[in-house]
């Protein structure tokens, strides 16, 4: 078991959560819970997806390793792909402290951390350190795939000049790049989901930049159900090859009983579950084929990343389960999908995409 396992995660469970996960980032940072070689996937596993192969379906969501710090370690714990930011161009220190706050008993956690990050020159200097030609997967350092996910300072922006740059700065570097205008914590940013703005702001970066890896656009669970086929249709014509469904929310379920279930900010975790995979089928019904999709939202175990590929994902993304239970839950997410598949006599996760549409 890793250093995290035996002795980090105990103790950081008893700090602040934004102190223990520097402190983990820290970790991971000087390789004290990466295993020396990457885990050999099985290959039932596999799946193809943007124009790339995949070998497994489980990425890391952005919010974890905002700055681009830990892109090679993550990879090499055997995530099937990583995704770094929300980055800006500017740095910004974000939202003042506490803004970060564990649901325990909700299996949740509750962030309004307002987009802190380094800025975008200095995570670009990161991603030029792990670039590697494409034909090894490029930028995760262990062979997968990886992207980055940019978004605007809260002040000063202007979103058709800020996106286009931001998508110059990093296309070099990854294998795609995700639009988030669905953050909860950075004010009029959900606006920018408007279909007709959202066009406005992928037209200005093709515009810009057509050679661009597949664009991906991130959701907050918080559209109204009517607003979702404006919406992907307005990405569809503006360009993006793809949605991550979804960010977090501002709705608060009666079900909570943690302390602090009132606090403002993006609730993630198990009671995202619901509406994340609801919106993942009406999206995935909406886009009938035409886009890339990657649940995220409430997924902690191999079951709910199989009944995310039945409604039409073709990847996943955790962050509230790694939060918990850190490096251990990739092994064991692998482990309950394959004996799902075994016990099912399921090959291929082909073989089951879209299968409950």
């Amino acid at each position: 078991m890793s250093f995290l396992t035996h002795l980090s995660l105990p103790l950081l469970r008893r700090l602040d959560p934004e102190t223990a996960h520097d402190i983990a980032l820290d970790a991971l940072t000087l390789g004290l819970s990466v295993p020396v070689k990457r885990p050999v996937d099985d290959q039932a596993l596999a799946t193809h997806a943007l124009g790339y192969r995949f070998s497994n379906p489980i990425g890391i969501a952005a919010g974890f390793d905002k700055n681009a710090r830990v892109m090679r370690p993550l990879a090499q714990m055997g995530f099937g792909f990583v995704e770094a930011g929300t980055v800006t161009p500017k740095a910004q220190p974000g939202n003042p402290r506490p803004r970060l706050f564990r649901l325990t008993e909700d299996r949740a956690v509750i962030n309004r951390m307002g987009f802190n990050n380094q800025g975008i020159d200095r995570f670009v200097i990161r991603l030029a350190r792990l670039h590697r030609p494409l034909s090894s997967g490029r930028a995760g350092g262990a062979g997968v795939p990886a992207g980055a996910n940019l978004g605007i300072n809260k002040t000063g922006a202007d979103p058709e000049r800020d996106y286009p740059a931001l998508v110059g700065r990093v296309k070099a570097y990854v294998n795609y790049i995700v639009i988030n205008v669905s953050s909860p914590n950075t004010p009029g940013l959900r606006g920018l989901q408007d279909a007709a703005r959202l066009k406005s702001i992928l037209d200005a970066i093709m515009e810009r930049h057509p050679d661009s890896p597949p664009l991906l656009v991130k959701l907050a669970p918080d559209l109204e159900d009517d607003a979702i086929a404006p919406v992907v249709e307005a990405a569809i014509a503006g360009g993006a090859r793809g949605f991550i469904i979804s960010n977090t929310t501002l709705a608060r379920p009666e079900s909570l009983q943690s302390e602090f279930k009132a606090e403002s900010g993006g609730l993630s975790g198990r009671p995202l579950r619901s509406r994340a995979t609801d919106m993942l089928r009406l999206v995935a019904q909406v886009s009938a084929g035409r886009m890339t999709l990657i649940a995220c939202g409430g997924i902690e175990s191999g079951a709910d990343i199989l009944q995310r590929i039945r409604l039409g994902a073709h990847l996943v993304q955790v962050y509230s389960a790694f939060a918990y239970e850190g490096p251990p839950l990739i092994s064991r997410l692998k482990k309950e999908m394959l004996e799902l598949m075994q016990a099912e006599g399921i090959r291929s996760l082909e073989e089951i995409r879209g299968q409950d549409l």
